[in-house]
């Protein structure tokens, strides 16, 4: 395997000349903007166009580059709040590292969320530690789509909450690109420039400012290239190639309850954490048109992230620095950092590649019209982890306590056919996954391996009464791999590995719903879902720092809505709405959560209470007024009904602050733009969390703030 993906490799960059060629083959398109022409560029696609959208056995949502243009995110955090279904959560301000659920599912570090770009894995091991301590600015983006229900069991493989697939800017034809830079409060700075000509494109990103909290400065630098080659009128290939470099003051620890009392909720005493991380990412998709009902798209691509965390604190209730700053945090005292004589790094190493061919076939087996996806995947992971424990406050070395790797192979297939009648279609489909975990312990020798292999079964039905409304239902399994370290264990001075007796995420996830257009100033979606898992896994850092791994029975059931209302037609003046709605009334244990360990209950784990960082109401409501292509003001509320930090719903907060209730919250933010046409320009102005609401946003590692008031105005050419 390791050599076909070679030699496909040499094949990609060598048969072909870059650059693109005059004239596009006729499945290349150009994009939204009338007024630049660019490639479509060779991708999987996951939802792809408003038009396939309403075929598509399940709820999907689409966020254009227009819409960003109109609402400014800062981050994907404020990004994916106008999704329904989606809950995020703040930790640093920049979403660098983000916190995303879908269907009330656990957001730490977005490891219940299949995450891609234009397609792609994202994550640095979505197989062997899906969790997101990396993540691509928001400006990067020019669409984002949000996929739910059965079809799902095309990528994989996550396929329990949903699948996030962000898409990148495509080269364009002539000359085009963009300046922008904006300023703000807390010291940020975000400057943005793209350039690109005959199917070549360049873009870097850099940005930087004051977090949530003291002492946390994010700053990082993005820089994205894009190639096509057009082959021939049937073979194209994209080219893809990124790096990320971010440098930021970023403490993991949250504050205890008499902190956050006496020195209010954005204190951090701890101004010598640092985390430094870089990643560089390659991949080519080619794209060959075999007959004029059958597309391949074969994808390569691979990744390398390297992330150094050094910190002297990882909770409120470690005794890293002594039982003495340990005590005195509890007792809301002021600690000194530099006094601390103990500074941890934790040094991490991932690189990750794979090969996967996917065939589109339209046919017209049985009689009537068919669309038939089937492809497989090749996937490797590589996890060089080590702790260093250094002894003075500011060491960036020490003595190494942990050493070891982590191998993952993953090998699926998958087979998804849409039949055709009419008005009518039903989907069916099937995903297998066979995944190999090995983990070797560098300082003892002692190492492990194991596999498990999965069948997932998919089935998606639609119906469309008129030319505007879409009808939809689907079933499927859930299913996620559990963690290469909570498969294989190498304790501490000991020869053999040991395995723990954890199982995959297994659930039942049904959904059904309607999406229509009545009329063209009106769109509306609504769903209702059901996700019963028979096993849910909850990792030791998700419902407190000090909560071991466990797993139990769970169900998550309610109800998305979306609606909107835009009045602007070409140049006139028009008001627009939107409403995004989460009702989430059932989120419930029905098991307690057992520690994989010792085969006791969580404390506080039973049956009937609700799981932690699920709340049953998520509103994000906008309403503005505008010209199209002229002007917009657009006013914003978000709000967040209360939630449970942990599994016994503890209502009042824990002296450490890792425990309590999160008390419910509305927040409003407010967008501007105007557009000189004469200079291809826009100006722009938003300000986040207008009243500089403070609220708890998390408690998994101690009290954690919700994002400060933050005021930017900038600019933006078009060339």
């Amino acid at each position: 395997m390791h050599r076909s993906i070679l030699l496909l490799s040499c094949l990609l960059f060598n048969t072909f000349p870059l650059g693109a060629q005059d004239v596009a083959p006729e499945h290349s398109k150009q994009s939204d903007d009338s007024t630049k022409q660019h490639y479509e560029m060779p991708a999987v696609v996951v939802v792809g166009s408003a038009d396939r959208r309403n075929t598509i056995a399940g709820s999907g949502t689409i966020q254009d580059e227009n819409f960003l243009k109109e609402t400014r995110p800062f981050n994907v955090d404020e990004l994916l709040r106008h999704v329904p279904g989606v809950h995020t959560r703040d930790e640093e301000g920049f979403a660098l590292r983000p916190n995303i659920g879908i269907r009330g599912l656990n957001p730490t570090r977005s490891t219940k969320v299949l995450l891609l770009e234009d397609g792609l894995p994202l994550a640095y091991a979505p197989y062997g530690d899906n969790a997101s301590y990396y993540h691509p600015p928001v400006e990067r983006f020019v669409r984002d789509e949000v996929l739910k229900g059965s079809e799902q069991i095309l990528f994989g493989p996550q396929t329990i909450g949903g699948v996030i697939n962000y898409i990148t800017p495509a080269p364009p034809r002539e000359t085009h690109g963009l300046v922008s830079f904006s300023a703000g409060n807390h010291n940020t700075y975000d400057g943005r420039i793209r350039l690109g000509n005959n199917g070549l494109m360049m873009e870097v990103v850099h940005k930087q400012g004051d977090g949530s909290r003291e002492n946390e400065e994010p700053g990082f630098t993005d820089a994205n290239f894009k190639g096509l080659l057009l082959v021939d009128e049937n073979n194209t290939i994209a080219l893809r190639a990124n790096y990320y470099q971010e440098r930021s003051a970023i403490t993991y620890t949250g504050i205890t309850e008499q902190e956050m009392k006496n020195f209010g909720i954005r204190y951090n005493p701890f101004d010598n954490d640092e985390f430094v991380a870089s990643r560089y990412g390659l991949s080519a998709t080619h794209e060959s048109n075999l007959s004029k009902s059958i597309l391949l798209t074969t994808s390569l691509y691979g990744s390398y992230f390297s992330r150094d965390w050094w910190r002297q604190s990882s909770s409120t209730t470690d005794a890293q620095g002594g039982t003495g700053v340990r005590d005195a945090r509890l007792a809301g005292l002021r600690i000194d950092p530099d006094t601390i004589a103990s500074t941890q790094g934790r040094l991490r190493k991932y690189t990750t590649y794979g090969l996967e061919p996917r065939f589109l076939i339209r046919h017209s087996a049985f009689g009537i019209s068919n669309e038939l996806n089937t492809g497989v995947r090749a996937h490797f992971e590589i996890q060089k982890r080590e702790q260093q424990n250094g002894t003075t406050a500011t060491a960036r070395t020490g003595m190494v306590v942990e050493k070891n790797d982590r191998r993952t192979q993953a090998y699926s297939g998958f087979v998804q056919n849409r039949f055709l009648f009419g008005a009518w279609s039903v989907t069916p489909g099937l995903r297998l996954e066979h995944v190999i975990n090995e983990r070797t312990d560098n300082r003892t020798g002692a190492s492990g391996s194991t596999n498990l292999t999965e069948l997932i079964p998919g089935l998606g039905a639609t119906v469309a009464p008129d030319e505007h409304t879409t009808l939809f239902i689907s079933a499927h399994r859930g299913f996620a791999p559990p963690r290469t370290e909570d498969l294989i264990l190498t304790p501490s001075g000991q020869p053999e590995a040991t395995f723990t007796d954890v199982d995959p995420e297994h659930s039942w996830n049904y959904e059904a719903g309607i999406r229509t257009n009545p009329e063209s100033w009106l769109s509306l979606e609504a769903a209702l879902f059901r996700n019963d898992f028979q096993n849910l896994i909850a990792v030791g850092s998700i419902a407190g720092g000090s909560t071991p791994l466990a797993q139990a029975k769970a169900l998550f059931q309610g109800v998305e809505f979306f609606g909107g209302i835009d009045s602007r037609s070409g140049e006139h003046t028009g008001v627009f709405f939107t409403l995004v709605y989460t009702f989430l009334p059932t989120a419930e244990q029905k098991s307690p959560f057992i520690q994989v360990a010792n085969d006791l209950p969580i404390a506080g784990s039973r049956e009937g209470n609700r799981m932690p960082y699920a709340p049953e109401h998520l509103l994000t409501a906008g309403i503005g007024v505008g010209a199209n292509r002229h002007w917009d003001v657009r006013l914003e509320a978000v709000s967040v009904s209360k939630q449970f930090s942990n599994f016994a719903n503890t209502e009042e907060s824990s002296s450490d602050g890792q425990s309590g209730a999160l008390p419910a919250y509305t927040i409003f933010n407010a967008t501007a733009n105007y557009e000189l046409q004469s200079l291809s320009s826009t100006l722009f102005l938003t300000i986040k969390n207008i009243a500089d609401y403070e609220y708890i946003a998390d408690r998994t590692r101690g009290i954690r703030p919700g994002a400060t008031r933050r005021v930017q105005a900038g600019f933006q050419w078009d060339f």
